[in-house]
């Protein structure tokens, strides 16, 4: 059997799942085009038929991303499918990926149909799909609750109706690992026509056991899984990809697999999913964790200074995290600037440069040493964010136990600076109103969260929050700098940019 394994990344579709993700066109560009540079073998890009939004996203995936397969969701039904492929058609290596459920407690009260009727279903979608692409994907829901004998006579109709890959999902992370593995053999030596097919596995976490169920599938002969970055998606979230693909690569004595990922970018997609989702990654987290690395006890400091070994099983270089020596100040160059970058992997443009540059400046007139973690944030400001229809210009704020706390904003649109003064509850509140008196909207402060990007009293704060402004469209704002009630107004701005961004888009679409 080989010992391929295939990567099927559904951050952009299970993972905006996630309570309180919602990612716009251009971020999910960027999401797919770094999943493409992780390695990835497929990107599932959405759910084409669930909104206009992803209907676009996926398109403008399929169009731009190069060198990985593209997929689109679909339910067992033409609709569906239709426009799934509509979205789909410009991709390089197109996959349509149908669903439909199969365990009798999702028959019975979910689709109201009979085992019979759904293995029409979903045996009439999978050679629909087929005559639009030869790549076609049959996932079974709720495969690990569904009746072993009848879930492989479904597979076997979605085969021989051209299915090439069956993808076999715990999709309530009920399953033990011995169990799931079970289960799994059983499908693959009582199906016929599995040979022809890859058996894919997609583990949810709600009892803490994705990875090693999906892992356990591997030993069984699953060939590829669906995972996420960091984890995320519908509540406890997904099989983590950065834990399957370093658990391979750590333990290839013990698994003898393979994947195409260049571990190296691991770090960064981590990241970049966290800072556009707002998703905070836990500093426990394996493999991307702030802590996953570092050392408190002396005991284990000892250890790995005398051989990093000792309690280290892998090196953090492997996965993308510098450990570089090399300190940045304000007396660096650009030059300097810019190798430190591209070692850390960045290239940019000559205009984002610049801008990243002078960002870096003023920040080493406020910061003694500049470390590579104030380098990560800076880029991620700059390259990452929209282009702003209001920026800021200065912030002054009046606070204190004995006074009401009130914020003076000055912002730049189009080159004229307007200003407005507010009171709130708190000096954060008082910068969110007044930013909403120049605006001219009232947004509602859903989520505020701050963490320091470095450690000292000069630390750079990154503040990532969410607004909304009529209570369904939640959207994510991140600032940085070393003030904090800078960084949250800086943060405001960005989401409140975004929401006048998306307006504009809408507004434009609506005209075509």
């Amino acid at each position: 059997m080989s010992k391929r394994v295939y990567i099927f990344d559904t951050t952009l579709r299970d993972g905006e799942q996630s309570p309180g993700v919602s990612l716009n066109t251009a971020e999910k560009l960027q999401i797919a085009r770094q999943l493409a540079c992780l390695g990835v073998d497929i990107i599932e890009a959405g759910f084409p038929i669930a909104s206009p939004g992803d209907l676009q996203a996926v398109t403008a995936i399929a169009r731009d991303v190069k060198g990985v397969t593209v997929a689109g969701l679909a339910r067992a039904n033409q609709q569906d499918i239709d426009v799934a492929w509509q979205a789909l058609k410009q991709a390089e290596q197109p996959r349509i990926h149908t669903f439909i459920a199969t365990s009798d407690i999702h028959l019975q009260y979910k689709l109201r149909m009979d085992r019979q009727q759904v293995l029409e279903a979903a045996a009439a979608a999978v050679a629909y799909a087929r005559r639009f692409t030869s790549d076609v994907e049959f996932s079974a829901e709720d495969a690990s609750r569904s009746d072993k004998d009848y879930l492989c006579r479904v597979l076997e109709a979605v085969i021989a109706a051209g299915a090439t890959v069956v993808n076999i999902p715990d999709t309530v992370g009920y399953a033990v690992p011995q169990e799931y593995a079970a289960f799994i053999r059983y499908i693959m030596e009582n199906t016929r026509g599995i040979e022809k097919v890859i058996v894919s596995v997609h583990c949810h976490d709600d009892l803490g056991l994705a990875v090693a169920n999906t892992l356990a599938a591997l030993g069984a002969g699953a060939r590829q899984v669906e995972c996420t970055i960091n984890g995320i998606g519908e509540r406890a979230g997904n099989a983590s990809l950065e834990e399957i693909v370093m658990a391979m690569h750590t333990r290839r004595d013990q698994l003898g697999l393979e994947t195409a990922i260049n571990t190296r970018e691991i770090y960064r997609t981590s990241r970049l999913v966290s800072t556009l989702t707002g998703m905070v990654i836990q500093p426990n987290k394996a493999i991307v964790g702030k802590n996953a690395f570092a050392h408190e006890s002396g005991i284990h400091q000892d250890g790995v200074l005398k051989e990093r070994t000792t309690y280290e099983i892998m090196k953090p270089e492997t996965v993308g995290i510098s450990h570089s020596n090399l300190v940045l100040g304000k007396h660096s160059g650009r030059h300097a600037f810019k190798e430190r970058l591209a070692q850390l992997g960045y290239v940019l443009t000559e205009e984002e440069l610049a801008k990243a540059f002078t960002s870096f400046k003023n920040l080493a007139d406020r910061k003694k040493e500049i470390t590579d973690h104030d380098l990560e944030a800076i880029v991620e400001e700059e390259i990452r964010q929209v282009p702003p229809v209001y920026t800021l210009d200065y912030l002054h704020i009046s606070t204190g136990s004995t006074v009401v706390p009130t914020a003076t904003v000055g912002l730049l649109k189009e080159g004229q600076r307007l200003e407005e003064a507010a009171c709130g509850n708190g000096p954060v509140d008082a910068i969110c109103r007044a930013i909403d008196k120049v605006t001219g909207l009232s947004c509602t402060l859903v989520n505020w969260g701050i963490r320091a990007v470095t450690s000292g009293k000069d630390a750079i704060g990154e503040v990532t929050l969410k607004i909304t402004l009529d209570g369904e469209k939640v959207v994510v704002g991140r600032g940085i700098s070393t003030d904090v009630l800078e960084a949250s107004a800086r943060a405001y701005l960005n989401a409140v940019n975004k929401l006048l961004k998306e307006g504009e888009n809408n507004h434009a679409n609506d005209h075509h």
